[in-house]
């Protein structure tokens, strides 16, 4: 009662509810860049995927001295793939990953429809072929190491894991009841994995 009272006979000034000069905070918008890493993050995207997608939208943006995305389309889109392709000579492969990272901000983050069919000079696909290892070659790369450092390269090897996700591995990775390896990116897979090799992952964490 006392406590009831003594708020109902107390001044203006300090009743916040009625205070004249109380009013929200409201936060200011996120960057446009804040909230591509936002919606990339709400659909599980890998952080190298994030990375990348960031960089290629703020070379676009740059390279269109600073104009937001939404003055913008197709033509704007296309002179920044033919540059990709004609002065920095960059692989078919890189000019891709270029247009499906400003495809990206149109149609999830700015809601915007593009009415698109590419029609820029397209990079010249490498002729290439990847060096691939024989069999022995591996074996004695392996023989040559060893602890931590052979556990890797057997599991980048024996598993076709990519380095990054090999290196984030922990122990709550490993069911030793369903003998397989989980790898938690943007798409969760298992792997199943021999005794020998998860043995020796138990133990090079041991070690560690």
């Amino acid at each position: 009662m006392i406590s009831g009272l003594f708020l109902d006979i107390m001044p203006n000034k300090y009743n916040i509810k009625n205070f004249s000069g109380y009013h929200s905070v409201e936060k200011p918008p996120k960057k446009l860049l804040e909230q591509v890493s936002d919606v990339i993050r709400l659909k599980h995207y890998s952080y190298k995927t994030e990375k990348s997608y960031v960089n290629w939208i703020k070379r676009y943006i740059i390279f269109h001295d600073k104009r937001h995305p939404q003055e913008m389309g197709g033509r704007e889109i296309e002179e920044f793939l033919t540059h990709l392709a004609v002065e920095e000579n960059v692989a078919a492969s890189t000019q891709n990953q270029a247009l499906n990272a400003i495809l990206f901000l149109y149609k999830e983050v700015l809601k915007q429809e593009l009415d698109l069919q590419v029609d820029a000079v397209r990079a010249k696909r490498s002729r290439y072929l990847p060096t691939v290892l024989t069999k022995e070659e591996v074996l004695a790369i392996i023989d040559n190491l060893s602890g931590v450092y052979q556990l890797v390269v057997k599991l980048l090897y024996g598993t076709g894991l990519r380095q990054t996700e090999c290196l984030q591995l922990r122990v709550k990775d490993l069911d030793f009841a369903q003998k397989q390896l989980i790898v938690r990116d943007a798409k969760k897979i298992s792997i199943l994995l021999k005794n020998s090799l998860l043995l020796e992952m138990l133990k090079g964490w041991k070690v560690e």
